[in-house]
This record gives structure tokens, sequence and C-alpha cells, in this order.
């Protein structure tokens, strides 16, 4: 599959905002694919939401198969997409009502001018953030993450929330990151990129623990960075918040119902991890999963903003006022 960076992007949805493209608005004037059907006051409203399968969606995916949604009178489209950055000319265009996407990939399309508002959380980092890591291979000189000065380390995006906090965490261990060398690698490529020494170090998502017979783990990038840091969450366009703010109310309710109802039910969490993605339940078992939480924690977004500030990723904090809902 072509990966698509977030840079691109942004010029793809620049582009859309300029020529004026927008899907057709429903009878509530809001803008995206939403539509009624049926009759009035009994009807469900149709949407779609672009999604990465990768288990730190599975709420959403649980959401919809317990029926949130459907209490909710929305008829959900779930659509694969590559990423954030890949949403995000789709939430613009009007393609996807919402879409998942890492924090950090909003507050860039969000500095670059681009009308898009969180509306629910979706995941957190783990206690010891098991779930993803950056490695090395078992016989690497890399030891701590301050070793990774002057090294190549894959990240599956570049200019955003892995490049930033690998950043952090290698500047606090009396490291220095400007030296570091990134490489964007797709997830599902990392670990033979490492062993085929095409980098040093790599991200590899998900972590599970019988990888350590071939790598050992320089850090937990998101929870060494800055405890219970909130990961991804739901976006949507400005203009449907403003023209629809009843569809996005009930798209939050049964987002917060789903993930609530992940984090209490990990096993169906593991079981609904199958359906979508192609790990194997041998990996699926062994994952350590995301948090599943509803209140995002602000603190853990400015320290994020912060970093991308300081190294270059955004040009200024975003105004929280306008970014989350």
């Amino acid at each position: 599959m072509k990966k698509i960076t977030l840079g691109a992007a942004i010029v793809a949805a620049a582009a859309l905002l300029l020529t004026g493209c927008s899907g057709a608005a429903d009878s509530g004037g809001s803008t995206g694919t939403a539509g009624a059907t049926g009759g009035a006051g009994g009807g469900t409203t149709d949407i779609t939401v672009g999604v990465l399968p990768v288990p730190d969606t599975a709420a959403m995916y649980l959401g919809v198969d317990q029926g949130f949604f459907k209490d909710e009178g929305l008829n959900v489209t779930l659509q694969p997409t590559t990423g954030g950055a890949a949403a995000v000319p789709g939430v613009v265009s009007g393609e996807y009502d919402f879409a998942f996407g890492n924090y950090l990939s909003g507050m860039v399309a969000v500095d670059q001018g681009l009308p898009l508002q969180y509306v629910t959380n979706a995941t957190a980092a783990t206690k010891t953030d098991g779930f993803q890591a950056v490695v090395v291979p078992k016989d690497s000189d890399i030891k701590s993450p301050k070793d990774l000065t002057g090294k190549r380390v894959s990240v599956n995006n570049l200019s955003n929330i892995n490049d930033t906090t690998i950043r952090g965490v290698v500047d606090a261990d009396g490291g220095d990151s400007s030296k570091i060398e990134f490489v964007e690698v797709a997830f599902p490529d990392a670990q033979a990129a490492i062993l085929n020494k095409q980098v040093d170090a790599g991200t590899v998502n998900p972590w599970v623990k019988s990888m350590e017979s071939d790598f050992r783990v320089i850090t937990y990038n998101f929870t060494d960075f800055t405890p219970d840091l909130d990961i991804a969450g739901f976006f949507t366009n400005t203009k449907t918040v403003s023209e629809n703010p009843d569809l996005v109310k009930k798209f939050q309710t049964a987002m917060n119902k789903s993930l609530e109802f992940a984090q209490a039910n990990p096993d169906k969490v593991r079981a609904i991890i199958l359906t979508y993605t192609k790990l194997t339940k041998e990996t699926v078992d062994e994952l350590d999963l995301p948090v599943f939480r509803t209140e995002v924690n602000k603190d853990s977004l400015k320290t994020l903003a912060d970093a991308a500030v300081k190294y270059g990723t955004i040009k200024k904090v975003p105004d929280w006022s306008t970014f989350l809902w």
C-alpha cells in the first residue's frame, strides 16, 4: 500500500479547501456524508468513519458491534485508512464524517489552517506503554535512549508523534536528538528494516514479548516521554460541529460508551481485533492493550504540543478551546 506522508495530506486537503470540494450536506446542513434515512423522529443517520485497522481502534469496532451507535440513531460505515495523515483530507473533503488520528497529526493539520476539531478520545498509553516500543537488535551497542544520537531510527510517519516523543526522551536522557536521522518505515516493515540494518533502531507497533528473542527495548517512547499520554482521538470538520452539533453529540455519546465497554472487557477487545486486522491469535493474546478512556488528559497534550513547537513539528500550540470539543 502506498504510504501517505502528513505533508502530502496537508497539501491535498488544502487543495480541496481551495477548490471548494466537499461532500453533499444532509437536510440539516451538515458537512460530510451524513444523511438521514427513515421517517422523522424514528430514522437513522448514515455516517462514514475513517479508522486505522490497528488495535488502537478496537473500541470503535466494539461499539458498532455492541449497538451503541445504533442506540444513538447512527448507522456507521467504517472505512479503513492508512493513518491520521491520510484521514485528514477525507474529513476536510467530506468523504468521512469522523476519523481516527493521533493528536499530533491533528495539531499539524490545524497549524496549517485546516478546519479540524477532536470530539472524543480514543486511546492512551498504558503505564508501561508495552504495546509500542523503540527497539534494537539484541547485539546492538545502543543501550539507552541517549545512544540513539547519530543513529538512524525508523518511525511510521515523519514529523509526527513518534519522532517528536523519541526526541524528547533522547534529550531528557542526555543525548542530542537533533543528530538522529529519522526514516519513514511502515510499522509492518519495521522489524525487517532493523534486522536488515537499514536502520539502527525502529519503532515497533504492536510490540509483543515474543519479539524479545530478536530485539531489546530502548524506550517505550510514549510513557517515557510523559506519563498517561493521550495518543489519539476522533476528529471531524469544524463545519460539522457548528452546523450539526446534535450529530456530534450522538457520536460522542456512542463513542464514550464504546471506550468504557472496551476498557472493562479486554477479552472482547482481543476478540474484535482478530476480525479487522491481520494479526494472529497468538500475537493478539500477547498484546499489552492501550488504555481506553473517555476523559482527555489535557496536561499530557500540552506537553506534547510544547515539544512539537520546540522541535519544529508545529509553529504554535493549538487553541485548546477549538482543538478539543
